[in-house]
């Protein structure tokens, strides 16, 4: 009966997914002179590139161009309100009956849309029913009539999701919906296994039948969630760091390895890991990965190497171990301030923005720290990623702070930025005499347990 329904439910836009018509019309009720803009998917990232203004009623038109690719888009008056679509060579004609959402938003025709969301609301509800299911099959006795039943029911709801995504492929071959799904599709799980035996499985099988040639897939963000999910499945919130670390480069290793059949796909999940875990400071993956995996579109020629490859070799140069990169930077007055002339036993070296709210709390506290040396055995060197002089200096003078102070003023442009690929504020180093790194603290609290441990505090 499911089927049937579903097939009903699409055939009456069917003439509209065959028309090859690139125009979205939309009525937003609450949008009345208000601007709509349309930004594109790649991967987590969502670009804006165009807008169009409605009229008092809330329609607009927004004509495609014909290099428009397929793919994940969205609409958005603002960044609460906001409706995903799938373009795909059809024109596109929803209602949204109060601000920009998707609970609020009725489609009149494009097919891939309805596929995209009857499938996104059927998956939720399969998922939820799953999950309240896993509990009985852990803990219920299994010689009960119940648990035979939950179990069941388990493995029915997986079995059904699949035989419905395989029925809207069988319908719509061409669709980019179902592309973004087979991709976010999880492996059948059998109803008997164990917690552990259940994400031991999922390590194994989780990629199986994935296709890493479907580079069209990148602009949605299909390939972002598989990574996230895969990874996830290696992630205990009782491992430390270390043993995080330890067994992301575990995943890793494994999707690179398959993904290095289609260099595309390589290379955005290789940038997107990269980005991800410098953000949260996984030092030891990154470094595994400049060791081990590279930009397949790099070359070694130094003048025409990518971003992506300059960053991984760039990680290898800041690594726990290595001798810090040099650089210099002007002080306030115009004085060059060089990295290798200080003196002292041990620095700390620190890029921070007066726009940043972590570094102004953090900066008086390590101010605190810093004057209460007897003796003096660590000096400070500040590098500012500010472009306000003004703001910068300001921000010097009222907190008093008396080390060493320098910026380029070109904000996360300047040289000694790209050098330590600085991409979030505060970056904090604590190196050496002879400038090794010897922790690469994330919070205030960590720099005062690596100076604890060098003994300094």
């Amino acid at each position: 009966m499911r089927r049937i329904l579903l097939y009903f439910l699409l055939l009456s836009v069917i003439p509209a997914y065959s028309q090859g018509i690139r125009s979205i019309h939309g009525e937003i009720k609450n949008a009345g002179g208000k601007k709509v803009f349309l930004s594109g998917f790649y991967g987590e990232k969502v670009n804006r590139f165009d807008s169009v203004t409605c009229d008092a009623s809330g329609h607009f038109v927004y004509a495609l161009g014909a290099a428009t690719p397929a793919g994940l888009y969205r609409l958005s008056t603002d960044k609460d309100h906001f409706l995903d679509l799938v373009i795909n060579n059809e024109n596109i004609d929803f209602v949204c009956k109060g601000d920009l959402s998707a609970d609020s938003t009725t489609f009149l025709a494009s097919v891939e849309n309805k596929v995209y969301y009857y499938f996104l609301g059927y998956n939720r509800k399969v998922q939820a029913k799953l999950e309240l299911l896993l509990p009985l099959l852990d803990f219920y006795p299994e010689k009960d009539g119940f648990y035979f039943q939950a179990a069941l029911e388990y493995e029915g709801l997986q079995r059904s999701e699949k035989k419905t995504l395989d029925s809207l492929s069988a319908l719509y071959p061409g669709s980019y919906a179902i592309r973004i799904f087979r991709i976010q599709q999880t492996p059948f799980l059998p109803s008997g296994l164990t917690k552990e035996d259940r994400i031991a499985y999922l390590k194994q099988h989780f990629l199986d039948d994935m296709n890493f040639q479907d580079t069209l897939s990148l602009r949605s963000n299909a390939w972002a969630n598989k990574a996230i999910s895969y990874l996830s499945l290696y992630s205990n919130n009782q491992y430390t760091q270390k043993q995080l670390e330890s067994e992301f480069i575990k995943a890793v290793t494994v999707i690179l390895s398959r993904a290095s059949v289609n260099a595309e796909v390589y290379k955005f999940l290789l940038d997107y890991f990269v980005g991800g875990f410098d953000k949260y400071h996984f030092d030891a993956v990154i470094t595994y990965m400049a060791d081990n995996f590279q930009d397949p579109f790099s070359c070694e020629d130094q003048a025409r190497k990518t971003q992506l490859q300059k960053k991984l070799e760039n990680f290898k140069k800041i690594s726990v171990g290595k001798i810090a990169p040099d650089f210099t930077v002007p002080d306030p007055k115009g004085k060059m301030i060089r990295l290798s002339e200080i003196k002292s036993e041990y620095t700390v070296l620190v890029f921070w923005s007066s726009e940043c709210g972590h570094c102004i709390q953090m900066m008086p506290q390590l101010k605190e720290l810093y004057d209460k040396q007897k003796p003096r055995r660590w000096e400070v060197m500040t590098v500012s990623l500010d472009t306000s002089r003004r703001e910068w200096t300001t921000f010097l003078r009222d907190q008093k702070l008396n080390w060493l102070n320098g910026s380029e003023l070109k904000g996360f442009n300047s040289v000694s930025s790209d050098e330590y690929n600085i991409f979030a504020t505060p970056t904090m180093f604590l190196l050496d005499q002879e400038k090794k790194i010897l922790a690469k603290p994330i919070s205030y609290k960590e720099l005062e347990q690596a100076l604890r441990e060098n003994k300094l505090y």
